[in-house]
Formats: structure tokens, sequence, C-alpha cells
């Protein structure tokens, strides 16, 4: 039988008892998690280990959680970002989205809406690569790198 894969999670919040808090809720929910503190830390974290999902906080010390979402994308569009907030406005919101964010949730949410979150956007994830390998496959690198990039 295929061992199922196992959602790698990333958390990036400065609030440390909120984040190690979640960090635990989510592991007994049997998703591998890591925790880093701020913007900086997160950019650090996925040069070296990539992340299937990041689940990111916006008021930061340092870079704001909009810039870390602009440079994860750039670096490495397949990761799915979702932002969890208590400070976001609408047009954080519409930012987010713009620059492909998954889903915008206001803290504090509830644990079971957020692991659905992150299992719809690695499901996602994993839908956009097989598709774009099939495309790479076929020669057809340009649309292979749309559909990564989620360009429509």
């Amino acid at each position: 039988m295929k061992k199922k894969k196992e959602v790698k999670v990333l958390l990036v919040d400065d609030e440390v008892e909120f984040v190690d808090t979640l960090a635990q809720r989510l592991r007994m929910r049997e998703l591998h998690v890591d925790t880093v503190y701020d913007g900086e830390q997160a950019l650090s974290f996925i040069k070296r280990i990539e992340p299937d999902v990041i689940v990111l906080d916006l008021k930061m010390p340092g870079l704001h959680g909009i810039e870390v979402l602009r440079e994860i994308k750039k670096m490495s569009p397949q990761i799915q970002v979702i932002i969890l907030t208590g400070h976001g406005t609408e047009k954080d919101s519409e930012e987010a989205k713009k620059l492909g964010g998954f889903d915008f949730l206001r803290k504090p949410a509830d644990i079971d809406l957020l692991v659905a979150k992150i299992k719809e956007a690695f499901a996602e994830k994993i839908e956009r690569t097989m598709t774009a390998i099939a495309f790479a496959e076929e020669g057809e690198l340009d649309t292979a790198e749309k559909i990564i990039k989620k360009e429509e």
C-alpha cells in the first residue's frame, strides 16, 4: 500500500505562544509542522526546506506578511500560502489573493476550518503540480510554468 504523503506546514507568526500552541494542535491532527517567528526566518527556511503550505501572519516586525507572500511566490510559486491574521483589512485580503495567496482567515480561526483549508491548499498544490508535469512532458513548458504560478 502506498504511504500517504504527509503535509508539510510552516507557521509564520511573531506571537510565540500562539504559534507554538497552534503547532501542537496541528500536529495532533497528523500534520508535519515547523514554526518561525518572522518573515526573514520564513524566507530563509524555505530556501532549505520547502513546505507545502505556509500559514502566514501579516503584522510582524521586519517584513510585513504581504511582502513575505510576494517573496515566497517569486522563490517558490508552488507553495500554498494561507494568511491567518488578527489585523488584516479587506485591502490586505485583495492584495493577498492578487499575489497568489490561497486563502485569508481571521484570528482566532476555528482549528477544524484551518486544517480543512490546509488540506484543500495541499490538494490544489498536488493537482497543479501533476497537471504542470503532464504539460511539461508534452513539451509545453510555458503552459506548465503558468499552471505552477497560477497564471490563467
